[in-house]
């Protein structure tokens, strides 16, 4: 990861599911079936998906890594609320994501799958180093 930034964002709007499971495996898994839900729908993209990291220490992310029992959420912004049916996979729903300060990191390199472990934030000594509490961070876009 580069460029590891603190932003402001607005509150969004957000199609997303929330499981259990491996990082590497679920968060793909996750995305596509939003993805596919959304192309069947033709709901309309509200920008970048993201990742909701709930575990809030190093840690505790690398422990969930290795137990494969991370607490995983991943939303995609939609460009309207979405009215959700029982068609719809089992998982999806519509929702807001609060805005507030968050840490923006950008992965440059290889696809997820190569990525072996989890690299939380708060393993770079990053934000504390900026006088914050990494706990308060954990979106992920």
């Amino acid at each position: 990861m580069t460029d590891v930034t603190l932003t402001d964002i607005a509150p969004q709007t957000v199609l997303g599911m929330r499981r259990r499971g491996f990082y590497q495996e679920e968060i793909p898994a996750m995305l596509r079936e939003l993805f596919t839900y959304m192309e069947e729908k033709k709901i309309g993209f509200g920008g970048m998906p993201v990742f909701v990291c709930h575990e809030t220490s190093s840690e505790e992310a690398m422990r969930a890594a290795e137990t494969g029992n991370a607490d995983i959420e991943v939303a995609v912004p939609v460009a309207a609320p979405v009215s959700l049916t029982t068609a719809g996979p089992a998982g999806i729903t519509c929702y807001k994501l609060p805005g507030g300060t968050m840490v923006k990191a950008i992965h440059k390199g290889g696809p997820y799958g190569a990525v072996e472990q989890p690299m939380p934030i708060s393993s770079h000594g990053w934000p504390r180093t900026a006088g914050r509490s990494p706990a308060r961070f954990g979106r992920c876009t």
